[in-house]
């Protein structure tokens, strides 16, 4: 028996080997060569794409159109499937390789259109655009082309690569439309419901004015005392049927700033940029550095990051300026009521594995339609415009000052942005750049049908706001309102940021008189719990009058709150227990509106961030018909609410009821995921990033959530690259088995700082024309 089991053993163990052996040879067939010489009919003339320790991308060209072949030859070789993902998220194609159970995905992006759009926008673009596009294509189809197997993601999903189109690259914009500007149109369909069920007074009560205010003008919203609308009873019966828990949204956006040469040694501008995105692996951006000789016979190096996808350097550095960027927020869209006579019907096929599905999208001379508590609604968006895409933020790459900057970014085809850009003369700027309608009112809640306008809808706005050299020589941006409250009326609120992350940054700007930058990166990693201290001292007063309970040893809760450390701090449990009590105390107190919301697919969560002025003015007149009935008076429901949120964290984070487990470091830890291994959790060691105990949060510079934070840390003074920095929380290659893959992920989890210019290449790839 004992032999006939050891025999057992042995061969399934045998068995174990040889798959294993298999599986491994699979994922080493699938790496890219990196080191090659390539004859081709594809680039003008030599053409050198080089790699460095960190797998940086460096392409050195005798035009801009061979950079683009080989830009597209390096992204196709490195993150191919992370760029099909793209482009087939924008266009809701996501089931022809996932199946059936993507199909409610690709409706909702299927409800725009965009691949016709990009198509559309392809057709008509100047011809120097069209062949860019197509050399990039190119560039892509010959390294997917050059791989000796499939990628591993194929494999596992029974698909195959299909191949890069043109058009497929302002799909990949759209994407980012997508992500930047997709709250926006969550926010304005949630304040209509809201508007329709406790009135309009509830949507003013709701976006009140925040005190956090730090426009770039030092213009204000006059905060205003409102009333505080009440609540019937027949609208609190809603909390019987719901566990409420208003989730938070990603805060999609960005920190950038700038000062002029007058505050730094060099006497060149310096510019900080962190855009924050959701993390996956691998990681958003592409480190590239693009060299070749323009069109005025000048040799260009244009160094930062590229979006897999796409030609364009987005974030970087030309040796005479820098930019970057942060998400604006303006109003870009707007929703307008419809009947059904104004309605008519397209068929969308979506592919799947096993056969077609039709999606009956509705369509207005408005836009999309679609229906929400018995009222039809037409979405009318930048994003569905002629001039929504286009490549012209490759424009950049040319500029020499920051005047030349803020003019070209006039009518740049991307989501609009707070651009910030500093040049080699110490000149330092600000301009919105991107795609906004010159309608002159924007809309919080639907419209009529009479009150819409088409004609300012197709056209971009030809001169938007912009700022140079200011006389504090400093400039800001971090997703609040950075207009002034005169351009406040036409380009409006598309759910900005509360402003706490942005006056935190302005005043650690304002503390210095001289910046390095090592100071700017200081600033990026600035975690001071500066906007949760009234929270802190509200919860210790709530606490002191609670001094035995027969639920927590609240003495052992007032020590961690006391020793909170007023930051973000990894080893902090009192940070986490400030935090999770606010979450909880929003959710008792809005419950009544998220349960309603909750009945219709919506929820608060859309402008969450705007909640605080609301919630204050709550806590401080505490109106009975606010209060839960369960509760006899608000003390009693704040003091349940901690320990809800307590109890919550205990049974998530710790086994034993401990709350030295409740670490900011272990509740906000870090996890950087591949999207198989969330499917197949077996394969997490292979694809994901190590844990990472987590620092910073939201409402400070230093943002940084389980799976979202600064998607790389961008700091240089043109002209003086050799002491920039960029800081990415991830590699440059999607194959778990390259050198790459998470190249640069250890420098920004310890808060190093990785040097932006490349190293000495170790592999390089040469393309001689046939």
């Amino acid at each position: 028996m004992t032999t006939i089991i050891t025999r057992v053993a042995s061969v399934i163990f045998f068995l174990v080997l040889i798959s294993a052996i298999a599986i491994y040879s699979v994922f080493t067939l699938s790496l890219p060569k990196l080191s090659d010489t390539i004859m081709t009919d594809n680039v003008d003339s030599y053409m050198q794409l080089s790699r460095d320790q960190l797998g940086t991308a460096i392409i050195k060209a005798d035009t801009r159109a061979d950079a683009a072949y080989g830009l597209g030859y390096a992204h196709g070789q490195d993150r191919y499937f992370q760029m099909d993902l793209l482009r087939r998220n924008a266009a809701g194609e996501l089931a022809e390789i996932f199946g059936e159970k993507a199909i409610k995905l690709d409706e909702s992006k299927r409800f725009h259109q965009l691949r016709m759009r990009a198509q559309a926008i392809f057709d008509t673009m100047p011809s120097a655009d069209k062949q860019l596009l197509e050399r990039y294509a190119q560039g892509v189809n010959d390294a997917v082309n050059a791989q000796r197997f499939k990628s591993f993601e194929y494999v596992l999903t029974n698909t195959s690569p299909s191949p890069w189109q043109p058009s497929d690259s302002l799909l990949v914009i759209y994407s980012m439309y997508l992500d930047l500007q997709g709250n926006t149109i969550k926010r304005d369909l949630v304040l209509t419901q809201i508007q329709r069920q406790f009135g309009q007074q509830m949507v003013d009560f709701i976006i009140q004015p925040s005190p956090y205010q730090a426009a770039l003008d030092a213009s204000e919203v006059p905060l205003q005392q409102l009333t505080i609308p009440q609540l019937q009873a027949h609208q609190k019966q809603a909390l019987l049927t719901h566990n409420i828990d208003i989730e938070d949204i990603a805060e999609v956006g960005s920190n950038n700033w700038a000062v002029s040469g007058v505050l730094t040694s060099e006497q060149a501008g310096m510019l900080s940029d962190d855009m924050h995105l959701s993390f996956a692996v691998p990681i958003i951006w592409y480190r590239a550095q693009l060299n070749y000789t323009n069109q005025q016979g000048e040799s260009a190096q244009i160094t930062g990051v590229s979006l897999p996808g796409a030609p364009a350097i987005v974030v970087g550095t030309n040796g005479h300026v820098a930019w970057g960027f942060t998400n604006a927020y303006v109003d870009t869209a707007d929703w307008v009521k419809v009947d059904e006579t104004q309605i008519n019907t397209v068929d969308e096929i979506i592919k799947t594995p096993s056969g077609e599905h039709v999606y009956p999208l509705q369509m207005s001379e408005y836009g999309p339609v679609r229906e929400l508590d018995g009222q039809r609604y037409a979405l009318s968006w930048v994003g569905h415009q002629t001039y929504a895409v286009d490549m012209q933020l490759m424009a950049l790459e040319q500029a020499k000052d920051v005047l030349e900057v803020n003019q070209l970014a006039q009518q740049f085809g991307i989501p609009v942005q707070n651009l910030v850009s500093a040049d080699s003369q110490g000149n330092i700027a600000w301009t919105l750049a991107g795609a906004a309608a010159q309608r002159a009112t924007p809309y919080n809640t639907a419209i009529s049908a009479d009150a819409y306008q088409s004609k300012p809808w197709q056209t971009n706005i030809e001169t938007k706001p912009q700022l140079v050299n200011p006389a504090v020589q400093r400039i800001w941006t971090a997703n609040s309102r950075v207009v002034s409250t005169d351009d406040l009326a036409q380009y409006g609120d598309g759910g900005y940021a509360l402003g706490a992350r942005a006056t935190q940054i302005r005043k650690g700007l304002l503390a210095k008189k001289s910046f390095t930058e090592h100071d700017f990166y200081d600033l990026q990693l600035d975690n001071q719990a500066q906007f949760l201290s009234p929270w802190h001292r509200y919860l210790t007063r709530l606490l002191s009058q609670y001094n035995q309970s027969d639920d927590i040893d609240v003495t052992k809760h007032m020590k961690q709150i006391k020793e909170w450390q007023g930051c973000a701090c990894k080893e902090s449990v009192g940070y986490t227990l400030v935090k999770y009590f606010r979450a909880e105390m929003i959710n008792q107190i809005f419950a009544p509106i998220e349960a309603h919301l909750m009945q219709h697919d919506l929820s608060l969560s859309s402008v969450k961030r705007y909640l605080e002025p609301a919630l204050w003015q709550l806590i401080k007149h505490q109106p009975d018909d606010w209060l839960p009935e369960t509760y006899s008076d608000w003390d009693e429901m704040a003091f349940d609410a901690y320990k809800i949120s307590v109890n919550k964290l205990l049974a998530k984070y710790s086994d034993n009821q401990r709350l030295s487990d409740l670490t900011w470091g272990r509740v906000n830890a870090l996890t950087v995921q591949h999207p198989f291994s969330k499917q197949l959790p077996i394969l997490a060691p292979l694809l994901d990033m190590p844990v990472r105990a987590g620092f910073g949060d939201s409402f400070m510079p230093a943002v940084q959530g389980k799976s979202f934070g600064a998607s790389q840390r961008f700091i240089v003074q043109p002209g003086h690259e050799n002491k920039g920095i960029m800081t990415i929380p991830g590699g440059q290659s999607g194959h778990p088995l390259s050198d790459f893959y998470r190249s640069g992920f250890n420098d920004y989890v310890n808060n190093r700082k990785t040097p932006l210019l490349p190293s000495e290449a170790i592999h390089t790839i040469e393309f001689k024309a046939k």
